[in-house]
């Protein structure tokens, strides 16, 4: 049996839904209709969390052929991510396609407990009491597809006003090349482990701005130029290197490693050459990831901050007064490198990058020690020789090779002013 169904926005059948996805869905509505009013909350997750536990095998199939579904439906669709479940899915399965989200009519309705179940059903009985004691878990996921190959997804779940709710973002499963970034010489000799033997190298960005992306870019680019060792800290691990000239370890918080602080302290007993921490969350991850860079090694890093100097003053901020004046001179000696980006939406449809690089001159390290920050913004703008590029200089650049639209260039730039005054200067008009 198949039921028609629509494309987004569509009102003409182009798709049927296999039999095996309405037999998940049937078990998901017999599963749910089981479940007492009476019991709300936290403890209507571990009752489902028990009764998920006793399924047999051949009902596990069923749930994992219809999360499967979503997900190849997910890659045809050229879709970074799938968000489900929770109150504020209104029972849809929503869809970014090139940065905006919409649900999937084509999909039907699933109500807050055919969600609560089918999430909970694709991890396991530790996980699921993790989720239970910090209402989050993040974990990866893997789709097996016909051809033999996988892809990979990292995914978060977590409540939403008591129901469950997921997000999964599809992982590339082949690494961008490191020359499409379209960095100067000098920028790239300070990523690059050849030229550049220790320091902290920062990729930093709002959340989707493609950091690990450019990340793993650079991680790739020294795999097979250098003959060394890479350890790879992350929150879940996304791309898999295969080793090349560099032997590459990964380890994921949580499943090979209890933190990012804790990897990054053990890395220093693993003989490595870099280090990359997958985010500097807190203050202690912060506090370590400076003192094994003062310790002569190679790291990479991620922030969730917009700009290069806001990235250096979140790093000192994040640490404990007592502990700022020392973080201050320590990540002035230390820093190498931070590329800020952004995806902007591109006159073709889809999203191209913006960034913003520092590079640690002497100039910068001194306005870093003396706590004078604000400086290193025009800093950046004259150096542009030396590789440097302000975000506001990039999204000109991207404007003038008619990339992006004139909109865009503005909303995207975090100085409006000083985006203006550059595009006056190219005689594009004012935008109100």
């Amino acid at each position: 049996m198949t039921v028609q169904a629509q494309q987004p926005g569509g009102t003409k059948p182009t798709a049927q839904i296999p039999p095996f996805v309405l037999e998940a869905h049937k078990i998901l509505k017999d599963t749910a209709g089981q479940l007492p009013k009476s019991v709300t909350g936290l403890e209507r997750q571990m009752m489902i969390g028990d009764t998920v536990s006793r399924f047999d095998e051949g009902v596990r199939d069923k749930l994992a052929s219809l999360m499967n579904y979503f997900l190849k439906r997910m890659l045809t669709l050229n879709a970074s991510d799938i968000d489900m479940g929770g109150y504020g899915s209104q029972n849809q399965i929503w869809y970014r396609i090139y940065g905006s989200k919409k649900p999937d009519p084509a999909l039907g309705k699933f109500s807050p407990d055919d969600m609560n179940i089918l999430v909970q059903s694709v991890i396991g009985d530790r996980q699921r009491n993790f989720l239970y004691e910090n209402r989050n878990l993040d974990f990866s996921h893997m789709l097996y597809l016909e051809n033999g190959e996988f892809r990979r997804f990292r995914a978060d779940a977590y409540f939403d006003l008591d129901q469950l709710a997921l997000n999964m973002r599809a992982i590339n499963n082949s690494v961008r090349p490191f020359k499409s970034l379209e960095i100067h010489a000098n920028v790239a000799r300070a990523l690059s482990l050849s030229h550049t033997k220790d320091g902290l190298c920062l990729v930093t960005g709002i959340t989707g701005s493609g950091k690990s992306s450019t990340l793993d870019s650079i991680i790739d680019a020294n795999n097979h130029t250098v003959d060394a060792h890479i350890v790879i800290i992350a929150a879940p691990i996304e791309y898999v290197h295969e080793s090349d000239r560099c032997i590459i370890r990964h380890r994921e918080v949580g499943r090979d490693v209890l933190s990012f602080k804790d990897g990054a302290v053990q890395a220093l007993r693993q003989d490595p050459d870099i280090i990359m921490i997958g985010e500097l969350r807190d203050a202690d991850t912060i506090l370590t990831a400076l003192e094994i860079t003062d310790s002569g090694h190679k790291v990479f890093s991620t922030l969730h901050t917009a700009s290069a100097v806001e990235s250096i003053d979140r790093i000192i901020g994040e640490t404990p007064p007592v502990e700022q004046e020392r973080v201050r001179n320590r990540l002035a000696d230390t820093l190498r490198c931070v590329i800020s980006q952004k995806l902007v939406p591109s006159l073709d449809g889809k999203r191209v990058l913006a960034k913003e690089i520092l590079l640690a001159t002497p100039s910068v390290r001194a306005a870093i020690k003396n706590n004078n920050t604000s400086e290193i913004y025009q800093m950046i703008s004259e150096a542009s020789d030396q590789g440097m590029t302000t975000l506001e200089m990039d999204l000109r650049r991207l404007y003038l090779q008619k990339k992006i639209s004139l909109e865009n260039t503005m909303n995207y730039a975090n100085n409006k002013r000083r985006m203006q005054q550059l595009l006056q200067m190219q005689g594009a008009p004012e935008i109100e």
